[in-house]
């Protein structure tokens, strides 16, 4: 990217919540010029883009929409504007998804053919006798039609295409209902593709190409590229060149140390990478949340619950403690719907999860939350599925919890996490420990501990280990059997070998659950 070096002043008007490149910049909010990325893009014709919600997807699109419009004026100053003399204006078929309702599959029709009536009355198109024409027909005519009135090829824009399918990812029947109506409006990019100028996709989850685009063999998939991986987000040196002096604003406001204040905004808001070779990437949502409201928040994760990824773990049973971090193929990290029951790719796609290595030999990437505002927010979100009483309530209390396994004592958080599982929901006998293990990962890691599960030692896997500045914890939990059990295990594989030079005490803790009454039966502990 040919960005300017120099610190000149920038706007200190934040678009928060403001998509539309026409009101960013005749408003005088901060814009961040990624229009070099367009001027690739124009060497092509067919893309689709996956990143996650509020990452500046739409504020992309419609950035192309006022260059493909000839809106030139509004380029003034930006890379683009040097670019290109080519600023003849184009027909815009722009298709929204994001706020409309799917729950049947007569909804996303109708929402497909009000954008349909709207553009036969603008290009002067007759809509008589079309009650016999399907949606995926009229589509077709007005791409031709439109081509034919203005004599310049039509540009189609899709926003959030993925989100009729995420809004319907438990329901089978439902999904399959709206994946064929999206393939049939999809497939007139291939079918019209004479009347096409440029056509770009935008979504969260990258769908498998056999489930909705099997037939658009042309459509370039630069999600994976490293070349388009700083083109939503804000990469580093964006950061450095656009908030440098807001920075020093901003630190000199909040009383803290300008370097000191960096660090923490790359702790909480940085840390995406979308390719093996992308560069350092913050949330654009909650960067500009910050400097507009002059405060360290969550403010991405706050702005949206993923109850799809919830739905995807629920559904295979998996273990959080996995979830991150973990390794997977670059080819199922690519690859994978939402139709897996593996949330690892959904994850990824979706915002939670972002590459932290790459394995060239083997092909593999490490994957981590991408920043602690991520981290915490999603672990947060995830409690009321695993643990039945609030946090405040009754007879657990964060504090109360927090203090015992501070000072070693034991049996009052063993009696307070015993109120906590008392009556925490599971669908099958069969994912009862996993369930249990999850509900007590969260608790422990969101109390700051830290916190590592099935730890491999010389003689087994230890359950789980929790580690205080004084304590040591080591954990075994049995299914419908006994604390004596679990407590013999431990002492029969000694899992405390590996940790008798840590200078801490080793509390080691032997637990069973009930499985019928959804609860610990019962619980030993030993010291050493």
């Amino acid at each position: 990217m040919n960005q300017p070096t120099s610190t000149r002043s920038f706007p200190s008007k934040y678009p928060v919540g403001v998509q539309t490149f026409r009101e960013i910049r005749e408003e005088g909010y901060l814009y961040i010029d990624k229009t070099e990325y367009i001027a690739k893009l124009l060497n092509g014709k067919y893309y689709f883009l996956s990143r996650p919600r509020r990452f500046g997807k739409s504020l992309l699109l419609s950035t192309i929409e006022a260059y493909f419009r000839g809106e030139r004026e509004l380029f003034k100053g930006l890379f683009l504007d040097s670019f290109t003399e080519d600023w003849e204006p184009h027909p815009i078929l722009h298709i929204d998804l994001n706020n409309g309702i799917y729950d049947t599959k007569e909804g996303l029709i109708k929402l497909l053919e009000l954008h349909i009536s709207e553009w036969e009355n603008f290009f002067a198109i007759s809509n008589e006798n079309t009650e016999n024409y399907g949606f995926n027909l009229r589509f077709s005519r007005v791409i031709k039609e439109a081509c034919v009135k203005t004599g310049k090829k039509v540009v189609i824009l899709v926003d959030e295409y993925d989100k009729p399918l995420l809004n319907a990812v438990n329901d089978e029947r439902l999904s399959d209902e709206l994946r064929g109506v999206l393939k049939a409006l999809y497939s007139n990019l291939k079918t019209m593709d004479r009347y096409i100028e440029f056509a770009m996709l935008t979504g969260v989850a990258r769908f498998s190409k056999v489930s909705i685009f099997s037939d658009l063999n042309n459509l370039n998939d630069i999600s994976f590229v490293d070349e388009y991986a700083g083109i939503c987000g804000i990469t580093a040196k964006e950061f450095d060149l656009y908030f440098h002096q807001p920075l020093t604003k901003l630190a000199d406001y909040l009383d803290l140390d300008r370097e000191a204040l960096k660090e923490e905004l790359k702790r909480l808001y940085d840390g995406y990478h979308f390719t093996e070779k992308s560069p350092d990437v913050y949330n654009p949502f909650s960067i500009m949340n910050v400097f507009a409201n002059r405060r360290l928040d969550s403010y991405w994760f706050d702005s949206g619950t993923p109850t799809y990824l919830m739905k995807l773990i629920e559904r295979g049973h998996w273990r959080l403690d996995k979830l991150a971090p973990t390794e997977i193929e670059r080819s199922k990290l690519a690859n994978a719907g939402i139709q897996t029951n593996n949330p690892v790719p959904v994850c990824f796609q979706s915002g939670y999860l972002t590459i932290k290595e790459y394995d060239p030999l083997f092909k593999t990437y490490m994957l981590d939350y991408p920043n602690e505002e991520v981290k915490q927010g999603f672990l947060s979100f995830l409690i009321p599925y695993f643990i039945e009483k609030n946090a405040n309530d009754g007879d657990f209390s964060v504090k109360r919890f927090t203090m015992a396994a501070l000072q070693g004592d034991a049996d009052e958080f063993m009696q307070l996490m015993e109120s906590m599982i008392a009556g925490v929901p599971y669908s099958e006998k069969g994912s009862a420990e996993a369930h249990f293990q999850n509900a007590i990962y969260l608790l422990f890691t969101l109390m700051g501990f830290y916190t590592h599960t099935e730890m491999r030692t010389s003689n087994g896997r230890i359950d789980l280990t929790v580690d205080t500045e004084k304590f040591l914890y080591i954990f075994e939990f049995k299914i419908d059997s006994s604390a004596e059990e679990a407590m013999k295990q431990i002492l029969e594989k000694k899992y405390w070998l590996p940790y008798v030079k840590s200078n801490k005490e080793i509390i080691l803790i032997g637990a069973n659950f009930d499985a019928k009454e959804r609860s610990l039966s019962g619980w030993i502990i030993n010291r050493l």
